[in-house]
């Protein structure tokens, strides 16, 4: 007999607990959806928050065996928007009250760089009348650099771990200094460290992965007090060394499944973060994200970076919406949180509630 219903009235779980979980099938992986639906609309009610994704460059130092932007996929179309490419877009996402933007792109430790994002966050606060909330997800950075854009505005920050496993992190990436788990880990307590609402994540169903490290992974964020997550289902890119080992992946609907299960099981165990319905569930499922937020979530990211440069940001294949306009993945996005029995929350920064909560707590002390 299944003790899922029993695991589902606890309070905390262990890694036990939580591997059962995402192995759940059946009527016992609707209860656990169900029961992170409940406890989102208890935690963070039921508003789901947009963040404008502005990927202004697909230029990257890395080269992560994974992505498709790495440094050494020569078969790549690299592009830089312009600065005023990315102040239309952020004055579309003000216009449009998306109540927030976000700036990806691949990663350049370089001081120009630096200056470059410190000057578009200052003028985005500025053309918004500080009405846009700013989340930078441009990788690893000096403490210095990450305090220099902190005051500048930005008060979000997004940098995936990937996977919180050190042995699995060091086959999905080279082996060298400029790509070392326990620098991006210090990045991270970092970024936490100087006010930032810390976000990161990690690819699900990845080569060599094991439920265990995936049930440690959801324990890393709660040890961790990460205050949002953006995780979603691995998908293969043909240029990429990972590629190789494709026969030994799960099945995509697995994948997807495995992925919703995710966020629910995040959602029980963290009940006051913000967790994004990753574009890539929409890559394996017309519905992903809408399914993303009935399984808990509570973030969208409507692409907004100008319908030209889209398919040249590509760190996996099949990636939807890359041939609409901003104004049409709106409308989209609209109907399908609509289809999630959702509500938008139009012109507000949605931040965490857990940020909220552990800053109180430390004013506390």
């Amino acid at each position: 007999m299944s003790n899922i219903p029993e695991i589902l009235t606890q309070s905390s779980f262990s890694n036990s607990n939580l591997v059962q979980l995402l192995e759940c099938e059946g009527e016992d992986k609707h209860l656990l959806y169900e029961a992170a639906r409940t406890t989102r609309e208890l935690y963070v009610g039921n508003k789901v928050y947009f963040r404008g994704l502005i990927e202004f460059s697909n230029i990257c130092a890395k080269d992560c065996y994974y992505c498709g932007i790495r440094r050494s996929n020569d078969a790549v179309h690299r592009y830089n928007l312009t600065d005023n490419e990315i102040l239309d877009a952020a004055r579309f996402a003000d216009q449009n009250q998306f109540g927030s933007v976000v700036l990806q792109s691949g990663e350049n430790n370089s001081p120009a760089f630096a200056k470059r994002i410190s000057s578009l966050v200052a003028e985005i606060k500025r053309i918004s009348n500080h009405r846009l909330g700013i989340t930078l997800s441009v990788g690893e950075q000096s403490e210095e650099v990450y305090r220099q854009w902190h005051e500048a505005g930005a008060h979000r920050y997004l940098l995936r771990i990937e996977t919180t496993n050190p042995a699995l992190y060091s086959k999905i990436h080279p082996q060298d200094s400029l790509h070392d788990f326990y620098h991006r880990l210090d990045c991270l307590h970092a970024l936490r460290g100087m006010g930032y609402q810390t976000g990161t994540g990690v690819m699900i169903g990845l080569p060599f992965q094991t439920m265990g490290d995936l049930a440690a992974d959801l324990l890393f964020f709660q040890q961790f007090g990460i205050d949002m997550v953006g995780m979603g289902p691995y998908l293969e890119h043909s240029q990429t060394p990972l590629y190789e080992f494709r026969n030994e992946l799960l099945p995509l609907q697995k994948r997807f499944e495995l992925s919703l299960k995710m966020i629910s099981t995040l959602r029980l165990l963290m009940k006051d973060i913000n967790i994004v319905a990753a574009t890539a569930l929409q890559a394996i499922d017309p519905l992903g994200r809408e399914k993303g937020i009935k399984a808990g979530a509570n973030i969208i990211m409507p692409n907004i970076t100008p319908g030209i440069y889209r398919n040249d940001y590509l760190l996996y294949e099949n990636k939807p919406c890359i041939d609409e306009e901003p104004s049409q993945c709106k409308g989209c996005l609209e109907a399908r949180v609509a289809l999630a029995d959702g509500e938008i929350g139009f012109g507000e920064w949605g931040d965490s509630i857990h940020f909220k909560n552990r800053k109180n707590s430390q004013s506390d002390l």
